[in-house]
């Protein structure tokens, strides 16, 4: 089941002047519902665009954007509830930290959604648990925070709100390793979780190999390809030709495999290529 469905949908920046430009051109992609997408293209190619109009920040210049079977935009006044229904954490989302301390940042979400304090407690503990933030650091300023900490707080102030939508955009952007994996892996416990649609933006093929469920990719406003991780990775060449790569370990599997090292194909995480080198080293202690 699609849970958020673009029809036809075209966008068009700076209308009536010299500027003007097309971003989307009569896109038609959709997201399943329950599950994490990856959402991948070169630089320009519409993504930015695309999640804007998930959540009503853009308007449709052409076709409709649909959440649950209905268009957003069928009622106007109505746009603000598809704003708490789509959450949507912009890159390097810690520079909207505002509030005196990290609880109520969080609580922000949820207070402007009337619901009253229990629920609003409990909203706000849940989403710091998934993106592991301690209940001594809710007292504190967010400003006191390291870099990963406050990007943990920024995401976890979308996720109290509890959305039928999460969209990420590029969320483990400029983080080092550990903190890559802090953010993505709670992203991905709270999806499982709660069985809800997540939507990541990212450059990294790596990341999309190793959380995504299914991976959409765009190219000059348009749908190009949609599939698993292990469909889309499986044609290097068909990236290639729209900017786009396969994860670097896929490339070095490839080169072992050329060099006559008998690794079996279709790796394209660490992990995955981990075991494979364990299984082969295994096999060669065991002659």
């Amino acid at each position: 089941m699609n849970i958020l469905e673009y029809n036809n949908v075209s966008y068009d920046y700076s209308v009536g002047t010299p500027f003007e430009k097309r971003a989307l051109k009569k896109l038609s992609i959709s997201f399943e519902q329950g599950v994490i997408t990856g959402l991948i293209g070169h630089t320009g190619s519409g993504k930015s665009t695309i999640v804007q109009l998930a959540c009503g920040l853009l308007r449709p210049t052409e076709g409709q954007v649909l959440l649950g079977g209905r268009d957003i935009w069928e009622d106007p006044k109505k746009i603000r509830d598809v704003r708490f229904r789509v959450g949507l954490v912009f890159q390097y989302p810690e520079y909207q930290l505002f509030e005196e301390t990290v609880y109520r940042d969080i609580a922000f979400g949820p207070k402007n959604m009337g619901l009253d304090e229990a629920e609003i407690d409990r909203r706000v503990r849940d989403a710091a648990r998934f993106v592991g933030i301690d209940d001594d650091i809710l007292a504190r300023s967010p400003f006191d925070l390291s870099g990963g900490q406050k990007r943990r707080a920024a995401i976890a102030g979308v996720i109290a709100m509890e959305p039928e939508v999460l969209i990420l955009d590029e969320p483990a952007a400029g983080l080092d390793p550990r903190g890559r994996e802090e953010i993505l892996g709670g992203i991905r416990r709270y999806q499982r979780e709660r069985r809800n649609t997540v939507i990541i933006v990212s450059h990294s093929m790596e990341d999309m190999a190793r959380y995504a469920d299914r991976i959409t990719v765009v190219s000059e406003g348009a749908l190009f390809r949609t599939g698993t991780p292990a469909e889309i990775f499986s044609d290097a060449a068909s990236l290639s030709s729209v900017g786009l790569d396969v994860p670097q370990i896929t490339h070095v599997m490839l080169r072992l495999a050329e060099l006559g090292v008998p690794v079996r194909g279709g790796i394209y995480t660490v992990a995955d290529a981990r075991d494979e080198l364990m299984r082969l080293y295994s096999e060669r202690t065991k002659k």
